[in-house]
This record gives C-alpha cells, sequence and structure tokens, in this order.
C-alpha cells in the first residue's frame, strides 16, 4: 500500500513539473500549431508562391493574437489556434500563414501568455 502512495505521488509530481512547462521549441510550435487549426496553413515559402502565382491573395498581413493562457502549453496553442480561425474568419479567408510566436510573462507568478502573429489568407 506504502509503495502505491509513492507511485501515486511520484506520478502526480510528474504531472505537475510537465504542466509548468511555459514554452515549446520552435519545431514543436511549428509542427503542432497547423494541426490544431481549422483553417489551411502555409508556410511562410508556400505563401509566397501562393500569391505569386495568384492561389492565395492576403487579406490581413500583421496580425497578433493574445491567446488566452491555458493550463499547460498544449492549451496555450489550442487558444491560439481557436482565434487564428476565428480571424481568419472574420477576415473573409480559409487559410493563414503562421509568421511567429512568442511566450511573455504576464505576472509576478511567472505566468505566462502566448502571442502568435500571422497573416490572414484567402485561397482557392
Amino acid at each position: 500500500m506504502e509503495l502505491k502512495n509513492i507511485f501515486v505521488a511520484a506520478l502526480f509530481f510528474l504531472v505537475l513539473l510537465t504542466s509548468c512547462t511555459s514554452s515549446m521549441t520552435p519545431s514543436q510550435v511549428n509542427n503542432t500549431l497547423p494541426t490544431l487549426t481549422e483553417s489551411m496553413y502555409y508556410n511562410q515559402t508556400q505563401a509566397s508562391a501562393a500569391t505569386k502565382n495568384n492561389t492565395c491573395k492576403i487579406l490581413v498581413k500583421g496580425r497578433t493574437y493574445a491567446a488566452p493562457i491555458g493550463f499547460t502549453v498544449k492549451n496555450d496553442l489550442k487558444n491560439a489556434a481557436k482565434g487564428i480561425d476565428e480571424w481568419v474568419e472574420l477576415d473573409g479567408g480559409n487559410a493563414y500563414v503562421f509568421v511567429n510566436y512568442k511566450w511573455l510573462t504576464v505576472n509576478d507568478d511567472g505566468a505566462t501568455q502566448l502571442y502568435i502573429d500571422f497573416n490572414t489568407m484567402r485561397c482557392e
């Protein structure tokens, strides 16, 4: 019984530690964000090619969205994805170009908020 309690405590501590991670690497963000949005994702190279061959038109360039703070970094990204999809729809588009991101510390407790920079587009 005591071993079970130690295991549960260790598992709880591990979950607590991983949920306190306050950021992701660029590759992690770049690979995860497109899987969380409903809008079509274009990287910057693809977007440049698509606008040059007139398959896509940039609607709003340089939009920044401050995602609501989630319990985990993955929740931050889910919140950002929801905001991106809403802005794409409001702009009359169906796609976006992910430009940049940053987590900023927002209080003395070390809580962070995710800011996403992106462009909205309308593509054929």
